[in-house]
């Protein structure tokens, strides 16, 4: 799905308090659907939330598009809030054939440019620079990668190992960044082309400067059922299908990993056990294959109480084991005193739900934060989950094999 324009805006704590807003939000609205039924359709709020908003400069945000385009199960649909445009069908119908593609066919930057056009011509306000031209690729993109933050770093993991091994901290998750700068401003549409070509198992986003792919599904709420994917327990590909193998074969029996995942599992069954009947919780992981990582994944399904919506489901979810730790409330000072790192809204919720309350929101992961004072910059974001016999360099190799699909989109 694609939004655009800017009908409502709120400014939050977290999800929870998102929730209650778009509660009151969606009550208030008088709409009507063709395709009432369907998850996504009709009125929808796109959302992305902080880490840690008790230790964080940015802001959480729940956006409600003036413009929808979205597609699922070969169908597609437009959404406008406000009053209509004359001539508005004209204009999707001429822009949909100079794309030269169906429309449920249409790639994420063509979506954005038609959603562009159709703002522009039935709202008074401009539209942002950029969004209905043509996409432009990164120029002459330096990365920023400094050898003495890693060894900052590593020495952050040391002392987050020593901390699991003489107290009650049985997991933390710690993560760093690297800085990007292109010759001018970075057109985040090439970005979502490119992550959503090259890695289409994973969840494609781009919400107010945050873009990136995530693999982790924190939960989607669809007609009463409820999935969570959990990943944790990580390895770099080779390449070669033979190693990659042997790989999976070594990651699904390694009793460090499977420990870092079991707790991540184990929070997440409680989180939703109150808001959830019915739950399945596989015994074992599965190895997700990625084209960069190999990841120890669990999918968690269960019926969600009818008053439990994604947003909801979100809140009770965040933060999971996967980005924090556990417990939880050590996990999180940990973080703030260990990693010198403002993740802002890397590893919150992202993604939207509708005015029945399904929705998708993934982990901000794979992702960065494109800087609004200066666009052509980006700060990219990488983690690991640290327990007992955690070794630093492979924990920073991890950290850089989770890098690439953001320095393959910058670069590629």
């Amino acid at each position: 799905m694609v939004g655009l324009g800017r009908f409502a805006c709120a400014e939050v704590a977290g999800p929870a308090e998102a929730d209650a807003w778009w509660s009151r939000f969606v009550a208030g609205l008088d709409h009507r659907s063709e395709l009432a039924g369907i998850a996504g359709t009709g009125p929808l709020a796109f959302g992305s939330f902080t880490f840690d908003p008790g230790n964080t400069t940015a802001m959480s945000r729940l956006l409600v598009p003036r413009v929808i385009i979205g597609r699922r199960d070969g169908r597609a649909w437009l959404t406008v809030l406000g009053n209509e445009s004359a001539g508005l069908a004209e204009l999707v119908a001429a822009q949909a054939s100079v794309e030269g593609a169906e429309a449920p066919a249409i790639a994420p930057s063509a979506a954005l440019r038609l959603a562009g056009l159709i703002e522009a011509a039935g709202s008074p306000h401009p539209v942002p620079t950029g969004w209905t031209g043509a996409v432009r690729a990164p120029r002459d993109v330096r990365l920023d990668a400094d050898a003495a933050d890693e060894d900052r770093w590593l020495r952050r993991v040391a002392e987050a190992v020593h901390r699991i091994e003489s107290n009650g901290l049985e997991k933390v998750v710690l993560a760093r960044s690297v800085i990007a700068e292109a010759a001018e401003p970075i057109d985040v549409r090439h970005l979502v082309d490119v992550l959503a070509r090259d890695y289409p198992g994973c969840w494609t986003f781009s919400v107010d400067g945050l873009v990136g792919a995530s693999p982790e599904m924190l939960v989607r709420r669809e007609r009463g059922l409820a999935t969570s994917r959990i990943l944790a327990g990580t390895i770099r590909r080779t390449g070669s299908e033979e190693t990659d193998l042997k790989l999976a074969g070594a990651l699904a029996r390694s009793s460090k990993n499977l420990a870092e995942h079991e707790l991540a599992v184990e929070s997440v069954a409680e989180a939703l056990a109150p808001l959830c009947s019915g739950m399945n919780v596989p015994e074992s992981p599965y190895v997700l294959e990625l084209p960069n990582v190999l990841h120890l994944a669990t999918d968690v399904t269960a019926v969600a109480h009818k008053k439990a919506s994604a947003l909801r489901l979100a809140a009770a979810l965040h933060p999971s084991a996967a980005v924090c730790g556990t417990p939880t409330s050590v996990a999180r000072a940990a973080i703030a005193e260990l990693e010198g790192l403002d993740r802002g809204r890397y590893s919150g919720p992202v993604g939207w739900i509708d005015s029945r309350g399904d929705g998708e929101w993934a982990i901000a992961l794979r992702c960065g934060m494109v800087d609004a004072a200066d666009p052509r910059r980006i700060e990219l974001f990488a983690g690991c989950g640290i327990v007992e016999g955690s070794d630093p360099d492979e924990e920073l190799a991890e950290t850089k094999a989770k890098l690439v699909p953001m320095v393959s989109a910058l670069l590629g």
